[in-house]
């Protein structure tokens, strides 16, 4: 099942945000799966987020002083910094304030809120029927005491300890292959035996060689590893399928050694910005085609169904007009097994 919601539609630049995030992610995705005769009388898409995530879930992934800002006056100032919207220099950046049909401050509800509200809901749908796939989420570069890149709550972390505190699962992989590093989860779920993380990614570039409140060391958050972690640089291409295929044997037999069997929910961090077509600058270094995005999409998909691990898809990073079709081909192959055998 596939849950999505019209007011994720609700564009960036309503807020002043210039970052090329594209309703064409949802929209051309849904058009196509609409199309297709293997999905005809069949329900495929829940249309509606009924949950709802609060401040104390938020405190499940971070520190009080933050959410004190989020909760406070220095929201605005939070969101800033968590989506680079100000220079060094104090100048705007990918930013224009004087456009916004909505004050900054409601993004975080209308938006942030409502995309964790999301991640949960699905996890919840991957328990019931084994297989679910959100139209968003995957914030992975929110740390516990701050927003980055683009991301200003860690929704995977929040929904793994919800459904943990809820009693509905002990033990969760989060299987981020997000062009990007996910240096928030990791750094967050640093210490906690409940949850694997596995993170394959451009070995240079944002956020590994980005400047934080610490000296850049090994006190840096976004350099902590994950318990998977797999570095993808320049020219090395050809070797991602085989990398990730390793990565996930590791995952597993780690996950074998600490609590002697596979995790009882998996989340994917499904990211499109590898895509050669994907428009952000700084994925640039990791240009897979789109065959060998499907075929990324397609071993993580084989390697959880195996295992009879219930597992919940998040969207997650993924700019401009051409990035949909990475998740309307992984959906057209999967998503009619996935609803006969649910």
């Amino acid at each position: 099942m596939i849950l999505t919601d019209p007011r994720l539609l609700t564009q960036f630049t309503d807020f002043g945000i210039l970052i090329p995030i594209r309703p064409s992610k949802i929209v051309k995705v849904l058009e196509h799966l609409e199309t297709l005769p293997s999905l005809k009388g069949k329900t495929w898409c829940q249309r509606h987020i009924s949950e709802v995530v609060d401040r104390s879930q938020l405190e499940l992934a971070h520190s009080p002083s933050y959410l004190s800002r989020l909760y406070g006056p220095e929201l605005e100032a939070a969101i800033l910094d968590a989506y680079e919207l100000v220079d060094a220099d104090g100048k705007a950046h990918r930013y224009a304030p004087e456009t916004a049909q909505k004050p900054l401050s409601l993004f975080f509800h209308d938006i942030v809120l409502l995309q964790a509200a999301g991640t949960l809901q699905t996890c919840r749908m991957a328990l019931e029927t084994g297989w679910a796939f959100f139209t968003g989420g995957g914030m992975h570069h929110a740390h516990r005491d701050r927003g980055s890149g683009f991301c200003l709550v860690n929704d995977m972390v929040c929904s793994a300890r919800t459904l943990q505190g809820e009693g509905l699962i002990k033990t969760v992989w989060i299987i981020d292959v997000d062009a990007h590093k996910g240096d928030g989860t990791a750094s967050v779920c640093q210490g906690d035996d409940s949850i694997l993380t596995l993170s394959i990614h451009m070995g240079s570039g944002w956020p590994l060689d980005a400047q934080t409140t610490q000296e850049r060391g090994d006190d840096n958050p976004s350099l902590v590893l994950s318990d998977v972690d797999v570095c993808q640089f320049p020219s090395e291409d050809r070797l991602y399928l085989s990398r990730l295929e390793t990565a996930l044997n590791q995952l597993s037999v780690l996950s074998q050694k600490r609590w002697g069997k596979d995790a009882d929910l998996a989340i994917v961090v499904d990211g499109s910005d590898p895509y050669e077509a994907d428009e952000l600058p700084s994925s640039a270094t990791l240009q897979l085609t789109l065959e060998e995005m499907l075929s990324r999409d397609l071993m993580v998909d084989e390697f959880l169904t195996k295992r009879k691990i219930p597992a919940a898809w998040l969207n997650a990073g993924g700019y401009g007009e051409s990035v949909w079709k990475v998740y309307a081909q992984f959906l057209e192959r999967v998503l009619p097994e996935k609803l006969d055998r649910s």
